[in-house]
């Protein structure tokens, strides 16, 4: 699959659903569930799944997006990194590797909420040229949060379409 401390990017399939999950329950206090994920794959051609998987442990996932692709946008859904991986750049390859993915299908446009109180993750976004286009009050339940509302616009976009992801898709040399 991936070099020797190459990660790589790939598509998610439903066999990755169970790492997934273990994922998505460690970084979310309202986590999707499982028919939540298996939904998504029922419409290919809206949906876009993506999988960080490690240099190392057999190929193990380490992080995921999903995003939607609607016309000329890209929709980030969910997106979490196993917590010892974490700062270390994987969500970064991930939305490099979505916008580029959504760039292909015709996306001029990036969109996402993120919990007001997610530092991280703003900061994650904010480096990427996303900018904060509004509020929506007490979006989030477990705990009540508003959400910032974030968008990335073509010119923006078109900045980070040559930055390199980091690792490589599978199959890449």
């Amino acid at each position: 699959m991936g070099e020797t401390g190459t990660i790589t990017i790939d598509r998610m399939t439903r066999e990755d659903i169970d790492q997934v999950l273990a994922i998505e329950q460690a970084s979310f206090t309202m986590p999707w569930s499982r028919n939540l994920f298996l939904s998504e794959f029922r419409n290919p051609t809206v949906s876009l799944m993506l999988v960080a998987r490690s240099p190392d442990s057999g190929g193990r996932i380490i992080g995921y997006i999903v995003c939607w692709a609607v016309v000329d946008e890209l929709h980030i859904l969910d997106l979490a990194t196993e917590p010892s991986w974490r700062r270390k750049g994987i969500a970064r390859m991930l939305v490099l590797a979505a916008i580029r993915e959504g760039d292909a299908v015709g996306a001029s446009r990036v969109f996402l909420e993120v919990r007001a109180s997610n530092q991280a993750a703003l900061l994650l976004y904010e480096g990427l040229g996303f900018t904060r286009s509004l509020i929506r009050e007490g979006y989030y339940d477990m705990p009540v949060e508003d959400a910032v509302v974030m968008s990335l616009e073509r010119n923006a976009m078109a900045s980070l379409l040559n930055e390199p992801v980091g690792g490589r898709k599978s199959g890449e040399p």
